[in-house]
C-alpha cells in the first residue's frame, strides 16, 4: 500500500458544482491537518464563521470576495490567504464558479 495521495489536477477533483450550491470533498484528514476542496456555484456564499484551527485558503479558479475580520478583498486564481484561529471570515463567489483548497492545521 502506498503512503501518498496523488491528484493530477485539483480543478478536476470535484464532480460538477451544482447550481445554487456549495460542495466540498475532504482530500485528507489526520489528527492535526485537514485538507478540503470546495466548489462554490456562481453567487454562492459561505457566511461569516470562525475556525479553531489555522486556516489557509488557496483559490484555484473563479473570482470571489473574501472578508477577513473587518477587511474585504477581491481574489482570483492563485490567491492565497492564511488566517489565525478564531478570525471571522466569509467567502462569496462572483458570477462564475469558484474552486478553493482549504487547509486547516492545529495551532
Amino acid at each position: 500500500m502506498n503512503d501518498y495521495q496523488l491528484i493530477a489536477d485539483l480543478r478536476e477533483a470535484l464532480a460538477t458544482v451544482p447550481v445554487d450550491s456549495i460542495v466540498s470533498r475532504t482530500l485528507t484528514q489526520t489528527p492535526t491537518v485537514r485538507v478540503i476542496l470546495f466548489g462554490f456555484a456562481a453567487g454562492q456564499e459561505l457566511s461569516e464563521h470562525t475556525s479553531s484551527m489555522i486556516a489557509t485558503m488557496h483559490f484555484l479558479t473563479g473570482q470571489a470576495t473574501v472578508t477577513l475580520g473587518e477587511d474585504q478583498f477581491e481574489v482570483g486564481p492563485g490567491a492565497w490567504v492564511q488566517m489565525p484561529p478564531k478570525l471571522p471570515h466569509s467567502i462569496r463567489a462572483h458570477e462564475e464558479p469558484v474552486l478553493m483548497l482549504l487547509t486547516m492545521a492545529k495551532a
